[in-house]
């Protein structure tokens, strides 16, 4: 079976779409800038994965795969929905944009081979974003960490918000903790990376992203642990920390945690639940309830809905929910149905992560970091392919068979 070597240009592809997937919106920046300008930056990355990944795969050869198939299932009622322009020419735009974010997974889907390839490129990526947020920190600590989001830091040189900057540190720190227990790279490494990584997540005092981070690795090495004498070691150590941490910090833990927020609002989670009862209690014709209103900017009446399952309810309807239900099952159970790996337990990580932060996070119906994630895992759960027939090349010649003349009682015998 031959493994096809991955070209350096697929890592490029794969932050272009990190790039894409930025956003547009957040906190305002030491430089001021227009939020066309990034709208023509992350759209432009997007066009330019695209025509990349075309360039290198021009035959269209692709990994068909149950992901992939769900994902582009879900371009359907995105399409009815916005065609009639009830939510304007700006739902057609996002189908557009959604329909090329999925074309060009599946034409880097050719190099899904389940190994660690992916991961090191979303590392990679990612932690650069976070240097850019570091580097935003030290150039302009005001900036960074200012009044409007309540001291919590937030992207000062490009507009991020500090739940994004939290999910991109907790997926970079566990992805890190994995490869060092599955030793694809070493400690020193790692740490830098780790260190970080997560004092920028402590600064973003994202409560999803750490709960989601703790979690996603509490399953993955737990999956681990029957056969990794280091996963045993890091889950024991672990949990003698957490249990420390929990009685000598208890309180400051806490009120980390809270955030100064009052019980009602802690309550109600930051007011997501009355945004929730009025989007579940508005009224639907059948055919929003079954195909959705169409793409927007996951919100209901000017209010973010922060919940990905009512916002594909929201804009794909019940048929949206269904799709994105099956290609968020369909890895798990591949993923518990594998034997132990490294692969499998970086699978589950990002399957645990975004499935415990849809609850409050949008993202999983329209191209997101939380897509990309879950690419991720996907990629990480198919088996090496072997040579197709148009790779194997012209068939071998027979071998020619050579007649060995032996003595036979005074006669040869060819």
């Amino acid at each position: 079976m031959r493994v096809e070597h991955t070209p350096r240009t697929v890592g490029t592809v794969w932050g272009l779409l990190v790039l894409n997937t930025l956003g547009s919106t957040g906190a305002e920046t030491i430089v001021p800038l227009p939020r066309s300008l990034i709208q023509m930056v992350t759209m432009g990355a997007l066009v330019a994965a695209f025509a990349l990944a075309l360039a290198m795969n021009p035959r269209l050869r692709v990994r068909p795969g149950a992901f992939l198939l769900l994902l582009s299932l879900l371009l359907v009622p995105s399409l009815i929905s916005s065609v009639d322009l009830s939510a304007g020419f700006g739902a057609l735009f996002r189908c557009g944009r959604f329909a090329v974010f999925v074309a060009t997974l599946w034409l880097i889907s050719r190099w899904w081979d389940g190994s660690t390839t992916f991961v090191r490129y979303h590392i990679r990526w990612y932690f650069l974003v976070l240097c850019s947020v570091a580097a935003g920190l030290l150039l302009s600590p005001g900036a960074a960490l200012p009044d409007l989001y309540g001291g919590r830091l937030v992207g000062a040189l490009w507009p991020l918000t500090p739940p994004q900057i939290g999910q991109y540190a907790a997926v970079v720190v566990g992805l890190a903790v994995l490869m060092v227990l599955g030793r694809r790279t070493d400690r020193r490494s790692a740490a830098l990376v780790i260190v970080p990584s997560l004092a920028l997540l402590a600064l973003t005092h994202t409560r999803t992203a750490t709960i989601g981070l703790l979690a996603g690795l509490l399953v993955a090495i737990g999956s681990m642990v029957l056969t990794s004498a280091a996963a045993r070691r890091w889950f024991g150590w672990a949990t003698l920390c957490a249990a420390v941490a929990a009685v000598a910090f208890g309180s400051l833990l806490q009120a980390w945690f809270l955030r100064g927020q009052t019980e009602e609002n802690f309550s109600t989670l930051t007011g997501r639940a009355k945004v929730w009862e009025a989007l579940l209690d508005a009224p639907r014709s059948g055919a929003e309830r079954l195909f959705g209103v169409g793409l927007g900017d996951k919100s209901f009446e000017g209010l973010p809905i922060d919940n990905s399952w009512l916002a594909v309810y929201h804009e794909q309807g019940l048929l949206g929910v269904a799709l994105v239900a099956g290609f968020v099952l369909v890895p798990a159970t591949v993923a518990l149905l594998r034997p132990p790996s490294l692969a499998r337990a970086c699978a589950l990580f990002l399957i645990t992560y975004c499935g415990l932060a849809s609850y409050t996070e949008a993202g999983l119906g329209d191209a997101s970091p939380y897509l990309l994630h879950l690419a991720l895992a996907a990629s990480l759960l198919v088996a090496p392919a072997g040579p197709s027939a148009s790779d194997a090349g012209p068939p071998a010649p027979d071998p020619v068979r050579r007649t060995v003349a032996r003595p036979v009682r005074g006669k040869e015998v060819a």
